[in-house]
This record gives structure tokens, sequence and C-alpha cells, in this order.
């Protein structure tokens, strides 16, 4: 017993609790409030109000633990982890809830849960532990190979759910952390010829012939219908104008807004112009009720968020810890830029989420698992670089 509690405050010493990024936190507090409150407000106070209050406490206590225990002994189990998250996406496979044609669900009673979401996380820690294990050989056929066929296997599960959306968020997290493992430029660029003109021809034939297989139907609908104004397809029509009618929401919030649960005529959605207006479309809620102040309010937050993951990377004791900073700084930017760009009718509709904002606590809580990792990860950091 004196041994283990002597071993406990060694184990504690290693942390420097003046460390603590309480700036991270705050900048995370305070855009899932932001994003309670849009919620509330598409949903005229409903259920899912109260389940993502539910899901930021969970998140919370969730971070709090994974703030104090070392990020080394929680990556020690990467293995039983990436196992978990296969078991997990095999079975929504088989057994998951149907939504819209994709089966992504799994029903726990209190919650939807989306293995997805998660997924995200675990190959995240995966490869920032696989990697920091074989640094030494980064730059060996043997662990480029292993390594891509390692992420390959969760990534196609995703993408026959289907959710290609997902996938393309994970790939290019697992890109940016194969860039920053230290492999050669000279890998990196060779693989550059290759993947553009080959991604060039998968676009071009999957968007030109509907029987490629390679999207699905309501896949190519949105792209078609992004660019086409003049279609009469029903589908299409219905797919542009949810955007069309997310940028009139956001333009007709002025600076300061209409305020939230507002009772206005005018309002776009008060006139229920908008589907799944408290997840893939929860910013242009923001737009209308709190104006121009309220979106620039959460995308410097998000902005704020992503560099301080960097930072933390950029101070991490080794490479596991570099990885995963800056892998899950990377997912948490692109994903946002891809649904602020959906909102604002710049990228054909993906239904990807806003990070800590949309309605959704499997991606609440999985986020607030990366972001009390980097917490922890920021306790145990080399000498400030500046």
């Amino acid at each position: 017993m004196a041994r283990r509690k002597k071993k406990t405050l060694s184990k504690l010493k290693e942390y420097k609790f003046s460390n603590i990024n309480f700036r991270l936190l705050l900048y995370v507090v305070c855009l899932t409030v932001i994003g309670i409150l849009a919620i509330g407000s598409a949903t005229s106070g409903g259920t899912e109000q109260k389940k993502q209050i539910l899901g930021f406490v969970m998140g919370i206590i969730i971070l709090i633990i994974l703030s104090l225990v070392s990020y080394k002994f929680v990556f020690k189990f990467y293995w039983l982890a990436y196992i978990f998250n296969l078991v997990l996406l095999v079975y929504v496979k088989l057994n998951g809830d149907v939504n819209k044609g994709a089966g992504r669900w799994i029903d726990l009673k209190f919650m939807q849960f989306q293995p997805s979401e998660l997924s995200k996380i675990i190959l995240i820690l995966f490869l920032a532990a696989y990697l920091y294990k074989h640094r030494n050989t980064i730059n060996t056929f043997r662990t480029i190979a292993s390594t891509c066929a390692l992420a390959g296997l969760p990534i196609a599960l995703i993408v026959v759910q289907p959710d290609l959306s997902t996938t393309i968020v994970i790939f290019i997290t697992f890109c940016v952390i194969m860039f920053l493992s230290g492999i050669s430029y000279k890998i990196v660029t060779t693989v550059l010829i290759i993947a553009i003109p080959l991604a060039s021809v998968f676009v071009y034939v999957g968007i030109n012939d509907p029987n490629s297989g390679i999207l699905q139907g309501y896949q190519l609908k949105r792209i078609v219908g992004f660019y086409s104004k003049d279609s009469t397809d029903p589908d299409i029509i219905d797919t542009r104008r949810q955007q069309e009618n997310s940028l009139l929401a956001i333009g007709s919030g002025g600076l300061t807004g209409k305020g939230l649960n507002n009772n206005t005529v005018t309002s776009v959605k008060n006139g229920n112009l908008l589907s799944e207006s408290h997840t893939d479309f929860i910013f242009a809620i923001i737009g209308e009720e709190l104006g121009f102040a309220g979106s620039a309010a959460v995308v410097i937050l998000l902005l704020l968020i992503v560099v301080e993951c960097f930072l933390t990377g950029a101070r991490a004791k080794d490479l596991s810890g570099k990885l995963f900073c800056f892998g899950l700084g990377s997912l948490i930017g692109f994903q946002s830029l891809v649904n602020l760009s959906v909102a604002t009718c710049m990228l054909p509709n993906t239904g990807l989420t806003l990070p800590f904002v949309s309605y959704g606590l499997s991606s609440l809580i999985s986020m607030y698992i990366g972001i009390g990792i980097v917490i922890n990860v920021g306790l145990q950091r080399k000498k400030d670089l500046y």
C-alpha cells in the first residue's frame, strides 16, 4: 500500500498544475454554452437541449478524469481501444439504427450513440501511440504500409455506413498526423503526385457516372444541387433550398441578431424553413438570432481552441503527445471549416456537425475526451518554447 501511494505521488510530481490550460477549458465551455442556448432556441427548449446539457455535464466529468490520468498511461491501451473501435463499427453496420438511409447509430435508450464520432478520437489516439512506438522506422515501407492498413480498416467501415463526410475528415486528420510524424518529404511528395490525379479521377467519375457506385444517390444529389440552379428535380431543389435559407438566416441577423427564442414573423427559423437546424445548420440559428457578433464569437472560439491544441502539441514532451494534440486540433479545425462553409453556401451539404455547438451527445462527449487528453499533455509539457 505504501509503495503504491509513493508511486502515485511520484506520478503527480510529473504534473505541473500551474500549466493547466484554463484558456482552452474556458473556450470549450463558452462554445458549448452558446451551442446549448442555440439548440434550445432551435427546438423550442425541447428534449434535445436537456440531452445536450446532460452531454455537457458528462463531458466535463470525463475531461477532469482524463486531465488527471497520464496520457502515457492511456496510450498504453491503444490496441485495446483500436479493437473496441472496430467492434463498435462492425456492430453498428450489422445492427445499427437506420436513419435517412444510413446505419450510424446504436440505441442506448437515453441517447443515440454514433460510433463514428468516437472513432475520430480513438483513431487519433491509436496513430499517436503506434507511430511513437515505431518512430525509429517511420520511413520504412513496413511501418508506412502497416499504419495505412490499420487506419484504413476503421475508415472503410465508416465509408460503408455510409458516412462519406466523416470519412473525409478522418482521412485529412490521418494525413496531418502522418506528415507530422517525421516521414520523409520525398515519400510525401511521391504520394501527392500519385494521389491527387487518382482522387481527381474518382471524383470526376463519381459525379458524372451515377452507376459507378463511388457516390450514394443522396451524396450525388447534394453535389449536383449545389451547382445546378436550374434543376427541376424536387430533391435537388430541396437540397439547395436548405443552404439558401441558411444563408438568408445568417444575413438577416444583422449585427446583434433577432434574439434567442424570438417570435419574429420574418424569422427563417420560426418559418420552419430549415431542417436539421439544431445539428447541421446550427450556425444559421446563431447567425440569425445572435447576429454577426455571435457568429464571430463562435468562429473566434473555434480558432482559439485549434490554436491552443497546436501550442500544446508544440510543447509536448514526446512525439505521441505532439501527434495527438495536432491531430485533434486539425480535426476540430477542418470539421468546423466544412460545417461553416456548408452553412454559408460555399460547399455542398455534407451533414457534418459543428464541434461543441451542434446537437449530438456522441460528438460532444467525444470532443471532451480529446480535450481532456490535450490538457493532460499540457500538464506534462516541456519548457515553454518562447
